[in-house]
């Protein structure tokens, strides 16, 4: 697939199979994040990969539990308070299933991290789109990182105590009728462009 086909048909996933891509089309992901620009090429962003079921498991039921604690106020962002109010439920959805979660994180007080670790997590997307398979940027522990259950959780996986979390990428083989990702152009609605000529 053409590079900027793979940019512009490139939708999320939000429903897997439970087959596991092989590692080398896990592999073949994660180096295009390593690959994406970062700022003065620090090449900072960590990259925690979870293929354990178990883990997974673990980790949806503690961010559940951890987002029900949670009160929502008038400044509460829209998808936070999403969150909090599935998680209340039984319609909490964390991963959507998929057998791959991709972790990033940076260190604390980069003023790039979030942008380094964007850009990565976009390559990905674009990679994976491109090797037919299904992705989805997932950011609740970017909004828990502070939350010492899920920091000590983390850490134990690998996350540096240097580290915030920056963002997630589900992966995995889309549960479709033919087994691709969805490629149906969606309706730009915003993202004005402005020229000055």
């Amino acid at each position: 697939m053409e590079a900027l086909e793979a940019i512009l048909s490139r939708r999320s996933t939000r429903k897997y199979t439970e087959e596991m891509p092989s590692r080398e089309l896990i592999e073949k992901v994660i180096e295009a994040g390593r690959f994406a620009p970062s700022g003065s090429n620090s090449q900072t962003t960590h990259f925690i990969v979870i293929t354990d079921s178990a883990v997974l498991d673990e980790l949806k039921d503690l961010v559940k539990s951890e987002f029900a604690k949670m009160e929502i106020t008038e400044d509460t962002y829209i998808s936070i308070k999403n969150s909090i109010n599935a998680a209340k439920t039984d319609n909490y959805v964390f991963c959507y299933n998929a057998p791959v979660f991709i972790v990033t994180a940076n260190r604390k007080g980069y003023g790039n991290a979030m942008a380094d670790s964007a850009c990565a997590l976009e390559n990905m997307m674009v990679a994976a789109n491109a090797l037919d398979l299904g992705s989805c940027w997932i950011n609740q522990l970017h909004w828990l990182d502070e939350n010492e259950a899920i920091r000590k959780f983390m850490i134990e996986k690998g996350l540096g105590e240097d580290e915030t979390i920056t963002g997630g990428l589900i992966l995995g083989y889309p549960d479709s009728e033919d087994g691709l990702p969805s490629r149906k152009p969606l309706e730009r609605k915003g993202n004005p462009v402005s020229w000055v000529e």
